[in-house]
């Protein structure tokens, strides 16, 4: 039986393992949190090197894509370089892929008129499939970048503006700690005092998408009629959700055993079946796995 790990930096009250079937291979697929310490991330993933299929890399990111642009994560170099025998991944090799074909499933699929909607990206320079698909696909787009990253309350409009913020700052971004852009450990569980100053950013859009943790680091307490695409939530998420009135949610992964993984675990899974080094994945590789699986985002009515 084939054995994905992801070693995350979140919280390990996240924690899931379950069990799936890819093209009669089995795989165990396993999230492990580390509650933010660095040092246990590195520690584990020493432990287990070797003795899984491929890692995933979980709260954090070594790699950034933005357009035709690539950002290195320092601060992450030292998770990634603990894997000497099995492959690590950190999902941005998937990410956009499976972001473009959530939105792509909302519109063609289940035929949620696009054209003049407003979708809210919460970081699109993270999000970079969804706002570059909800463009193409006629939206007025509100990305929350530098609120959301490096505070500062400026919403980017366009992805021009998006491509021209990301050459500007990510050369500085990319050197921070980590720890400063998102949240990590038990930060990802506590709702920011200041969500109701940017309540209005939800409630003015018809599609909120990007990141969960960045998501509900500002959600208020009532959604009502409103989309969301975003990519691992939790059975208490979705219940928080529900109860907020959300209408419908979209997972940019697949569903396993009550939650959805994250795109770092579905990188490991499509990596191993390829059979190849994270290096020798040639462009489309993984679009064309994702196409034979049938992979299909997750979707769920709420009210």
């Amino acid at each position: 039986m084939k054995r994905i790990v992801s070693v995350s930096l979140g919280s390990s009250s996240r924690d899931h393992v379950a069990e799936a079937e890819f093209l009669g291979e089995k795989f165990i697929l396993e999230r492990r949190g580390v509650d933010g310490d660095f040092n246990k991330a590195i520690a584990l993933v020493k432990e287990l090197d070797g003795q899984v299929d491929a890692f995933g890399m979980g709260g954090t990111d070594v790699w950034l894509n933005a357009g035709s642009r690539r950002y290195m994560i320092r601060s992450s170099l030292p998770i990634y370089r603990a894997a000497q025998k099995s492959p690590m991944v950190d999902g941005s090799g998937v990410k956009n892929i499976l972001q473009r074909n959530a939105v792509r499933y909302l519109r063609d699929e289940l035929k949620y008129p696009l054209a003049g909607k407003t979708a809210f990206i919460v970081c699109a320079v993270d999000g970079y499939g969804l706002a570059s698909e909800f463009d193409r696909s006629g939206c007025k787009l509100v990305m929350g970048d530098l609120i959301y990253t490096v505070g500062i309350p400026m919403k980017i409009t366009t992805v021009a503006g998006l491509d021209r913020l990301a050459r500007m700052l990510a050369p500085i971004i990319i050197r921070l700690p980590f720890e400063m852009l998102y949240p990590t450990g038990s930060k990802q569980e506590k709702r920011d005092p200041k969500k109701d100053k940017y309540a209005y950013l939800y409630h003015n859009a018809d599609i909120i998408s990007g990141d969960w943790h960045y998501i509900n680091r500002y959600m208020p307490d009532t959604l009502p009629g409103k989309v969301m695409i975003t990519n691992t939530v939790t059975k208490d998420d979705v219940a928080m959700l529900k109860a907020a009135g959300l209408k419908m949610l979209i997972t940019t992964t697949p569903e396993f055993s009550g939650r959805s993984f994250a795109t770092n675990v579905i990188e490991g899974v499509l990596l191993t079946l390829l059979g190849k080094k994270p290096t020798e994945v040639a462009p489309g590789d993984y679009e064309r796995m994702i196409e034979r699986l049938g992979m299909k985002p997750r979707v769920e009515i709420l009210n």
